[in-house]
């Protein structure tokens, strides 16, 4: 089949020529030459055996109606025309009575005329038959007609040779349009509609179509509006299922101090369901971000639904601030109350930039890769685990040094398993893309990365889902970072103010000594309430400055708006209006109150 967008313009308006081979159509002589042995009704037979077979062979639109084109050229025509309803009406939508309608060419072949070699348009004299590219057509039209009673005519009928010359794109003239019984209609009509039509044309020195031909000709017919019907609903429920899939992943990423994150998402080639491969990046308190992996096991609805609920799970265990391996234990016993079936597997990072340091549990899940500044690839030592849902727990939290500039990646199986290569043969060869893609003049960006990482996946067939998350561990400078541990008795206020002045001006923040002061004696004021144990000021400097205070009690300040008497109770509101952002978090150990302040204008960092 040739995809011809230029039927009927060119070289004597003709669809160009396919040569054609023994291994491109049905077995069985081409019709209407001498009958085989065993006689015409048997070789009728066998070559419908074949054609229908072949073109149920087509996945797609345009798989289906090549081999069409294929089973019918030059088995049983030397042409084949298609012409399909501009759009396609598929499902069970009612079709429309009323107004134009229009026919678009979608597909033309032909035989190569007697002695020609290869491929190439036949002489102008050789074939007259060309094809109209676009046909208007009334919906209580004649054509309309004929193609909603779905049965295929000859086209020498009284009152079909004007519609045959419609979709030939002629005039109805003698002469205009092969003479005799050589040209069939055939309607393509879906459950409750027609969807276009199919003109196959017999050239000079075959023999007429026949009766039996008409009967030929209705079954490739209704092969191919089958195979079409498939290809379109095939092709909508792929895209809906992509859809879902992409809504219940992260719409963006965050942006971290001290991290760079990018990401890949791939849908199966193969299958039209939902899988349930996920992904997220997660901001913790103290300037640190989880970073998450998983795969629901099984491609359905179901499984998706499985997967927006892990990954809620996950981000409010998350919230809480707790270890990896106690986010996973949690994750687990929430899956068993789901009641179902399905399995999952789940690894969960947690990076400190300021302490260069890397945290990791894992559930079943692959183990990531790091990818080292100097170009080495290693894949971290982390404990598999048992998937999530299967029971039993276990899980352990492995502390990894994250070096300044290393990239951490998270992958699901369908990037490094196929059905030619196992997971260890995948994972080696993801690190010698890595290592292939590291070893330029410079460092590569993560979206090279990415790409790199993919291969050729990215735009070939995948049996399987692909997610993809990548991190940059660049770090937070240790200069930039200034941490105490103070008691809490009612001279650390004081003591906090003093710090807090003294590391401002080391820092050539003089324009946000007195605001940073007066922020942080009131938040530490009203730790020193509450704490049992020693309470902690850190101050960081990144592209803004951010003050952290945290202490062992679970409550969390909330800000109230004082009366004119009252003595107290202005702390956080004198925080609000100078705080570019502030907030308070609980984490495992107590809570966590912070504020953040523009650095000046000439004091960003690069």
């Amino acid at each position: 089949m040739t995809k011809h967008p230029g039927a009927g313009k060119g070289t004597g308006g003709h669809a160009p020529g396919v040569h054609r081979t023994a291994a491109d159509t049905p077995a069985g002589p081409p019709w209407g030459a001498r009958p085989g042995a065993a006689g015409p009704q048997t070789d009728r037979l066998r070559y419908l055996d074949a054609a229908t077979r072949q073109i149920a062979h087509g996945m797609n639109l345009d798989e289906t109606l090549r081999e069409l084109c294929r089973a019918a050229v030059p088995a049983f025509a030397d042409v084949a025309l298609v012409h399909l309803y501009a759009p396609l009406p598929v499902a069970d939508d009612p079709a429309d009575s009323s107004g134009v309608h229009v026919l678009r060419l979608h597909s033309a072949d032909r035989a190569p005329p007697p002695g020609a070699l290869g491929s190439g348009p036949a002489p102008s004299d050789a074939d007259p038959v060309q094809a109209a590219q676009v046909v208007h057509l009334a919906a209580t039209g004649p054509l309309a007609r004929l193609l909603r009673a779905g049965r295929p005519v000859f086209g020498d009928l009284p009152g079909i040779r004007s519609v045959v010359a419609e979709l030939l794109g002629v005039a109805n003239t003698p002469g205009a349009l092969p003479p005799g019984r050589r040209l069939i209609l055939a309607p393509l009509h879906g459950r409750r509609h027609a969807i276009g039509s199919i003109v196959l044309v017999r050239g000079p020195g075959r023999a007429d179509f026949t009766g039996d031909d008409l009967l030929v000709a209705s079954q490739l017919a209704t092969h191919t509006a089958v195979g079409i019907h498939k290809a379109v609903l095939y092709a909508r429920e792929a895209s809906a299922a992509d859809t879902l899939q992409r809504t219940m992943l992260p719409p963006s990423l965050p942006e971290p101090a001290g991290v760079l994150l990018a990401s890949r998402y791939l849908p199966s080639s193969r299958t039209a369901q939902v899988g349930g491969d996920w992904y997220d990046a997660i901001p913790l308190p103290g300037n640190r971000v989880a970073l998450v992996i998983g795969d629901v096991m099984g491609h359905s609805l179901t499984s998706a639904a499985i997967m927006g609920q892990l990954r809620t799970v996950v981000q409010t265990l998350a919230g809480l601030d707790l270890p990896p391996d106690e986010v996973l234990h949690h994750l687990d016993e929430q899956a068993e109350r789901l009641g179902s079936e399905h399995t999952a597997t789940c690894l969960y990072a947690m990076y400190d930039p300021v302490l260069h340091r890397l945290l990791v549990s894992n559930a079943g899940h692959l183990p990531p890769v790091l990818l080292h500044p100097d170009g080495r690839t290693e894949v971290l030592p982390v404990p598999p685990g048992a998937p999530i849902g299967v029971g039993g727990g276990g899980f352990e939290s492995t502390e990894l040094h994250a070096p300044p500039g290393a990239t951490l990646l998270l992958y699901t199986d369908g990037l490094v398993e196929s059905r030619d290569s196992d997971v260890l043969t995948g994972v080696d060869r993801l690190r010698a893309r890595l290592r292939e893609a590291a070893s330029g003049l410079g460092p590569p960006t993560l979206e090279e990365l990415c790409d790199a990482s993919l291969g050729t996946l990215g735009a070939g067939v995948r049996d399987d889902d692909i997610a993809l998350l990548a991190a940059r561990l660049e770090g937070i400078p240790p200069e930039t970072v200034a941490y105490w541990y103070m008691a809490p008795r009612p001279q650390t206020a004081r003591q906090a103010r003093r710090l807090t002045r003294r590391t401002l001006r080391d820092w050539g923040l003089d324009s946000l000594v007195e605001s940073a002061e007066l922020m942080v004696s009131e938040i530490v004021a009203n730790a020193v309430r509450f704490a049992s144990r020693p309470i902690t000021l850190r101050l960081l400097r990144t592209d803004v400055l951010r003050c952290e205070v945290g202490d062992d009690s679970p409550l969390v300040p909330r800000m109230r708006h004082a009366r004119p008497h009252d003595e107290g109770g202005r702390g956080l509101f004198l925080v609000d209006q100078l705080a570019q952002r502030w907030g308070a978090t609980r984490v495992s150990t107590g809570k966590l109150v912070w504020f953040e302040q523009s650095l000046p204008g000439d004091q960003e960092p690069d």
